[in-house]
């Protein structure tokens, strides 16, 4: 029985951060290194084999990191030790030290039969890209079997195993997968530039949101993720600190419009939902789904304690039960809403917990809380009748 393996490789130096690897520099959330091992995961890589020139600490972290993902990840320094280390009957794709591309373009090497190289025309391949036959030039991934290695084991030691991998494939005659267009328009290509990696993991960050519609997302969330979550992978700021962050926002504000600042509190329980959308964006690109779930959690359900929380300071100072009745009239309605939101095509404007927060805290720093529970009542009844009907 076969299986896939991943060859990844962690030898060439950053461009521009003197002593760093390249695939050690910050991408999206986490480092390019893991971003590529990812992609292998998602393809159902059982193994992970990197070839390395030195250890590095911010190397051994992210081989730590990669690991938990349940995924074997050995290091090696020769051809030998990487035929060591693979089955010998092993799929294996290989991606070049220093490649960003998509998981579309992975997976469909991964399910080529026999040697495939993965090329764009020469007259359209940039220097970093390798030159190899009939004109071409080999795009960064190939899918080759574990015989390939071991040619490349019976060679001298100091030639370059990526190099040698990918000829040894063509000799072998790797046929020849072309790169689409459209791949290329999406930034494939092979950077070893802290700088220009940073803003590729922006965008690499803006396209994994941009399947969340919504107008707070579109125009709140992914800005802010664009420019923070970079920072947070540059410092090394770990998912943990960051939800830890939310939950501590969220008790804070929780106690303060308790204690009737209400402006105040809602604007920090709004700080701490978007904290927690950071830290679950951080969760999603690591690999680390329970902190990922817990933030989808927090994210529903901090709106929801705020919302009747304010309503009963509301009523308890006025002595009436009005913005209890509505808050319990859009939690409801909220709620539904979500469900049947889920089950179609959601449009921009309809209702989510973060926007309802939002909007209830604009009312509440002018000034108006009873007024903005109202607005959020309506809210989220015309987005649960648009949702039902759309479901008709």
């Amino acid at each position: 029985m076969t299986m896939l393996a991943g060859l990844l490789f962690a030898t060439h130096e950053a461009e521009d951060r003197s002593g760093m690897l390249a695939a050690t520099l910050p991408f999206a959330a986490a480092t390019l290194i893991e971003y590529q091992a990812r992609l292998l995961v998602a393809c159902d890589a059982a193994q992970i084999v990197v070839v390395v020139s030195r250890l590095t600490p911010e190397l051994i972290g992210a081989l730590a990191r990669i690991g938990r993902r349940g995924v074997a990840v050995d290091t090696v320094r020769s051809a030998a030790d990487a035929l060591a280390k693979l089955h010998p009957l092993a799929r294996v794709v290989m991606i070049a030290d220093g490649l960003v591309t998509t998981e579309d373009v992975v997976s469909r090497m991964a399910g080529e039969a026999g040697d495939a190289l993965l090329v764009v025309p020469g007259t359209q391949a940039g220097t970093t890209f390798e030159r190899v036959g009939g004109g071409a030039a080999w795009a960064g991934v190939a899918r080759i079997d574990a015989g390939r290695v071991a040619d490349a084991a019976r060679l001298p030691e100091d030639y370059d195993l990526q190099s040698t991998l990918l000829h040894a494939a063509e000799q072998a005659g790797a046929r020849y997968v072309t790169l689409r267009l459209d791949n290329m328009a999406m930034g494939h290509g092979i950077e070893r530039r802290a700088v220009a990696l940073e803003e590729r993991g922006r965008a690499v960050l803006s396209a994994s949101m941009a399947v969340r519609p919504s107008w707070f997302e579109r125009l709140v969330l992914r800005p802010l993720a664009r420019m923070a979550i970079p920072w947070i992978a540059r410092h090394g700021i770990g998912t943990e600190a960051c939800s830890a962050a939310a939950g501590a926002a969220m008790l804070a504000g929780l106690v303060t419009v308790g204690a009737g600042f209400t402006g105040v509190g809602l604007a920090l329980v709004l700080a701490s939902v978007l904290a927690a959308e950071l830290a679950g964006a951080l969760a999603l690109f690591r690999d680390e789904p329970g902190l990922l779930r817990a933030g989808r959690i927090a994210i529903l359900v901090a709106p929801a304690l705020v919302l009747l929380l304010l309503a009963h300071v509301v009523d308890t100072a006025a002595a009436t039960t009005t913005a209890r009745l509505l808050a319990v009239l859009g939690l409801v309605a909220g709620g539904v809403g979500e469900r049947a939101a889920s089950a179609g095509g959601r449009q921009p404007w309809w209702g989510v917990a973060p926007a309802y927060l939002a909007v209830l805290t604009l009312f509440a720093l002018l000034g108006y809380p009873t007024i903005g529970i109202a607005v959020v009542a309506i809210y989220a009844v015309a987005t649960l009748i648009a949702a039902v009907e759309r479901l008709r």
